[in-house]
């Protein structure tokens, strides 16, 4: 291989520290207008703090109007949200019935600028209970306006469906039951948007027995010198924005790639994972180039803090940029993220899953899986492994106790009505206990509730043993664990396979596959060096979150997101299934894996899919 082939624009603000380098209910959700509030539903991962974050407004704000979630929410929960005065938005949740024409009617806004304000908006999205942002209205803008259609017209008589003639209009119409904007329009020959000019009390609702004018001359209150409005959309042509096809932006090449990151930290541990992330995207980069894509990648030291950083944006590498990864303390992220959005390049923050910039920066990719994303997609996946085996918790109490997880994983059991039984970890009686706890006719699979190395010392050789039982009586015994497991496979591999162990991870290597053998192999030949024997390898990590991003963009262009689905990189440690936060929000990888050590010595990897 000739890395000299690369076409490399390397730039260092500190080149010298790198000279070695090479009680809750769920609804249905309905307007709220009397409060002031628009109403959000619960998504699997969601915390009350990023729900509250998503929308500006504080926790306490969150907690008062809800009752009950200070203790904790649930996917499915529906939340009251306050609507914030100054914000240059109305958050809306899609009601049953309606569409985006009836919403630009609704709030006197084009529909053009609702989906500028909700980039992630289309039919797929535009569903019931979903929010959509609505920018406040510009003077003079193309507007048309109607109330909400009721969600449940009971009809009580015969609507006529074809329109009366102007000749034979009466000037005034008292509404019957069942009757919408739309079907008057249509019966006297009207716009919806005319209808509401001449009866302003529409804005609020449409009853049976109003009375409405049906012409300026049936009262004073249009004027006759009243300016014409332009022609709005018709109803066909905007419900049509949401299945337009979304052309590929193709990017210019070269793929401008810029890497920020502290490689003069004083944190000296994290250095070295740093230099081997930016090696493993060096390799990436070359395997581009090796089919046929042309990439320029540019390399910064942002050294900590941000000072540092605040002189790397003013570069005109960055204003150029197609691709921005890096960032590592959050004031770091903030900063890019602003400068992202500010520009409209993509940037993608490898390490991090504890920040607030990807729930409102359509520009962000978080990698690192969140925790409560991460639990909750693996309890999910649990609960569908186990569905019919007798599981066993064993309450470990140390420093690395996965509560969070746990509970997690006891709410998804009894949403799906899984039967669980939990006993304290004693060690005189730990044998006895589980054996109690245990169904001979069935598969039991236990989980301790810390991930410590020494919480799975105490009860892997008991169990162990209750596996191998004199006289072939021995239980069918898997343990269900997590990924700090991998860091243990020199003391506990043996139990492992011999208990058909599964942990949940967002990342897990392979290092028998030839995939990653013969990265192993050009890592060594690039760099004389093996990777640093941690998990992630930050190496792999580098490679390949590079892979994915290059090819993404190659392929589907700077609006690749409109894709993401289509995007097919085979993994070698990390997997990417990013979701949009939001219709306006940036994207996070929710992809989680359960990882099995199997009795004949073989190990599988496979992603959980709900």
């Amino acid at each position: 291989m000739n890395k000299a082939i690369l076409f490399l624009s390397i730039v260092f603000l500190n080149a010298g520290s790198l000279l070695p380098l090479a009680a809750q209910t769920t609804q249905t959700p309905q307007a709220d207008n009397r409060q002031e509030v628009f109403l959000h539903t619960v998504e699997s991962g969601q915390t009350a703090y990023a729900i509250a974050t998503m929308y500006g407004v504080s926790q306490d704000e969150l907690y008062r109007l809800n009752p009950g979630s200070k203790e904790g929410i649930k996917a499915g929960v529906v939340l009251k949200i306050p609507q914030k005065a100054a914000d240059n938005y109305t958050y809306h949740t899609i009601q049953a019935g309606e569409t985006l024409y009836s919403i630009t009617l609704k709030y006197e806004v084009q529909a053009e600028r609702i989906i500028e304000a909700n980039t992630g908006l289309s039919a797929s999205t535009f569903t019931t209970g979903k929010i959509i942002r609505i920018p406040n209205a510009r003077k003079g803008e193309v507007k048309t306006v109607a109330p909400p259609i009721p969600s449940s017209p009971i009809p009580s008589s015969p609507i006529p469906s074809s329109p009366i003639p102007s000749s034979a209009q009466p000037a005034t119409y008292t509404v019957q039951r069942g009757e919408t904007v739309y079907s008057l329009s249509r019966r006297f020959n009207i716009s919806p948007a005319e209808l509401l000019r001449l009866n302003p009390a529409l804005k609020k609702d449409l009853k049976a027995g109003m009375v409405l004018k049906l012409s300026a001359g049936a009262g004073d209150a249009v004027k006759a010198d009243t300016p014409k409005q332009p022609k709005a959309p018709a109803e066909k042509e905007v419900n049509a924005l949401l299945t337009a096809d979304k052309q590929i932006k193709k990017v210019e090449p070269p793929l401008k790639v810029v890497l920020l990151l502290p490689f003069s930290s004083k944190q000296t541990a994290a250095v070295s994972r740093f230099v081997e992330y930016y090696e493993g995207l060096l390799i990436a980069v070359d395997s581009m180039r090796n089919r046929g894509a042309s990439l320029e990648l540019s390399v910064f030291d942002t050294g900590d803090g941000t000072q540092q950083l605040e002189q790397i944006l003013k570069d005109k590498a960055l204003l150029k940029a197609d691709l921005i990864i890096g960032g590592v303390q959050n004031e770091q992220v903030a900063l890019i993220a602003v400068f992202a959005q500010q520009h409209t390049i993509k940037y993608v923050i490898p390490f991090n899953s504890l920040n607030d910039d990807v729930l409102s920066n359509r520009n962000v990719y978080q990698v690192n899986t969140p925790h409560s994303y991460l639990y909750s997609k693996a309890a999910q996946g649990g609960c569908s492994l186990f569905a019919k085996d007798n599981i066993v918790i064993v309450r470990i109490q140390d420093d690395k106790e996965k509560e969070d997880f746990i509970r997690t994983f006891k709410e998804e059991m009894d949403i799906k009505h899984i039967h669980y039984r939990e006993i304290p970890f004693r060690q005189e009686t730990f044998v006895s206990d589980v054996k109690a706890a245990f169904d001979p006719q069935k598969r039991n699979i236990v989980l301790p509730t810390s991930s410590s190395l020494d919480a799975l010392d105490k009860i892997r050789n008991p169990l162990r043993m209750l596996t191998n039982s004199v006289g072939g009586a021995g239980y069918n015994i898997c343990l269900f664990g997590y990924p700090d497991w991998q860091t243990y496979l020199r003391e506990a591999l043996d139990d492992f396979y011999a208990m058909n162990t599964y942990i949940y991870s967002n990342f897990y290597a392979d290092n028998l596959s030839p995939a990653v053998q013969q990265f192993y192999t050009e890592y060594k030949d690039w760099y004389s060096k093996n990777l640093i024997n941690i998990f992630p390898k930050y190496g792999i990590l580098g490679f390949d979150t590079g892979m994915y991003f290059f090819e993404a963009m190659k392929k589907y262009g700077s609006n690749f997101e409109n894709n993401l689905d289509k995007i097919n990189y085979h993994s070698l440690q990390t997997d990417f299934a990013f979701k949009p936060v939001s219709n306006w929000g940036g994207f996070i990888n929710i992809n989680v894996f359960i990882v099995q050590y199997r009795d004949d010595f073989t190990v599988t990897r496979n992603k959980i899919h709900l």
